[in-house]
């Protein structure tokens, strides 16, 4: 055959141009080739029975080299997605997996909060604390045993929970063994694996009433079902829990610092919880909420430092150092350890080992408390700062409960308030927080802000909070023209 017949022929042969495009991002030429009339056939755009072009027409036709083209074939061979026809080329498989109708693009926004005065969840960022941090994570590293790079003990690294129950005992008043604590990525994490452990859906669960609201939804996704039961100025009120449903086969108390309200839980009610409680045969999930950093005194001793055979202790470092540490514990009563490790075992692991002893070993040297003497006095100020900036401007339309404890104030509007004042006031005031409303079962008494102090400059601060002070005596005025019933 001469040669201008054999280029003829290849000419006819590669005539067909693939209506593929590379995706110039992957840093290998066969797996661009690969990916495109992957995606070429499984769209449909390359038809079942289809001859595709040779290995040096589509070379020539993408711009890459034929070995490319050829690694990308055999892949297609592999996967069943084409037919190689010895001596008649390559074709597009006759049958192909049914393609299911394109489905509407999603509309899901997923919404990250954002890092602005009064958002909730913040801290101040410590370079001294993350210069110490990221030095023992790389020694941890580096130094890791064959056994610390497996998988480990479902309940996490036996370091950290040491320290965690030294930590416990000082501080919070509860005694417990390492072998009853689990590390978990955060308190909502380790909620949701008791829940798992010890209730079935449909199961009543006691919630608080203003309650705090991520645990609220964390409830409901495992099925629980949830009784509101009020707060006031001693926590929550029991006799109400028990006339809702005394039955309850759990209830959910943040009794340290209540969210959203700030008031700690009574020695009287605590004693109450815990009969009911032991009466019910019921679990107390102990949020220990943002108890930290409390500003006046010692520390308050744990609901789980006086009945801990019946309660349930949750706790963070997302407050304690920052969020995206990933990092908690629960403390199980010993009875319960081995069904919440089994539930353990079978849904997840611990977070990484390595972040986990690097932890502990700042623990251990006392770094971690040492940023948190540091951190008190900084959050303290923050909360004067916002406290005082709102008494200011909001000139008795806003009643301020500063709590001696936590990273979070709450300041309600006047008794009488109109039904959405508290919406119109934190758009006029351009501001995020969260309204009282929102952590509402039952909608009952004037609404406010729950306003996040920690994370953010003491400028910033009172800028936020003079606009909401001015914002909330605008509103109310426009509102109630006939006068501001003060707060």
């Amino acid at each position: 055959m001469t040669k201008q017949a054999t280029t003829s022929r290849r000419r006819r042969d590669d005539v067909l141009a693939l209506p593929i495009r590379l995706d110039r991002t992957l840093r290998s030429q066969p797996q661009q080739v690969h990916g495109a009339l992957r995606a070429g056939i499984i769209d449909g755009l390359l038809t079942p029975g289809l001859r595709l072009p040779s290995t040096r027409g589509l070379a020539e036709q993408l711009g890459v080299r034929r070995n490319a083209i050829v690694a990308a074939y055999e892949q297609l061979l592999s996967d069943g997605l084409v037919e190689a026809r010895h001596g008649a080329g390559t074709y597009v498989a006759a049958e192909l997996p049914a393609q299911p109708p394109a489905a509407p693009a999603s509309n899901l926004d997923i919404r990250i909060p954002p890092r602005r005065p009064f958002a909730l969840g913040c801290t101040l960022v410590d370079p001294v604390l993350l210069k110490r941090l990221a030095a023992a994570s790389r020694r941890r590293i580096a130094q890791a045993s064959p056994d610390e790079l497996g998988y480990g003990d479902p309940r996490g690294s036996l370091h950290l929970r040491t320290q965690v129950a030294h930590y416990l005992a000082a501080n919070r008043g509860v005694r417990c063994d390492p072998s009853c604590i689990l590390i978990v990525s955060g308190t909502q994490h380790g909620l949701r694996l008791c829940i798992d452990a010890l209730l079935v859906p449909g199961d009543a669960v006691w919630f608080e009433d203003p309650g705090y609201v991520a645990s609220r939804y964390t409830l409901r996704t495992t099925g629980a079902r949830l009784v509101p039961v009020p707060v006031d100025g001693e926590g929550i009120v029991v006799t109400s829990g028990e006339k809702a449903d005394a039955t309850a086969k759990a209830a959910y108390v943040t009794p340290s610092h209540q969210f959203p309200t700030g008031v700690a839980m009574s020695m009287a009610r605590r004693i109450a919880l815990l009969d009911w409680a032991r009466r019910a045969g019921a679990y107390i999930f102990e949020d220990d909420y943002d108890s930290e950093y409390r500003f006046a005194g010692p520390p308050l001793t744990a609901l789980a430092g006086i009945g801990a055979e019946r309660v349930i202790y949750l706790g963070t470092f997302g407050k304690t150092l920052f969020a995206g540490l990933r990092l908690g514990y629960v403390v199980v009563p010993p009875p319960l350890v081995a069904r919440v490790v089994a539930a353990r075992a079978a849904q997840d692991r611990f977070p990484p080992v390595f972040m986990q002893d690097a932890l502990a070993d700042l623990m251990a040297d006392g770094v971690i408390a040492a940023h948190m003497r540091r951190m008190r006095p900084r959050y303290r100020q923050a909360r004067d700062v916002v406290a005082e900036a709102l008494a200011a401007q909001a000139r008795g339309c806003l009643h301020l409960a500063a709590p001696a404890q936590g990273l979070h104030l709450l300041a309600t509007l006047p008794p009488g308030a109109p039904k959405g004042a508290a919406k119109l006031i934190r758009e006029r005031a351009g501001i995020e927080c969260r309204l009282l409303s929102d952590a509402r079962i039952v909608q009952r008494g004037p609404d406010g802000f729950i306003l996040g102090y920690s994370g953010f400059a003491a400028k910033d601060l009172a800028d936020a909070a003079g606009r909401l002070g001015r914002a909330a005596q605008e509103v109310l005025r426009e509102l109630q023209p006939s006068g501001i019933q003060k707060a």
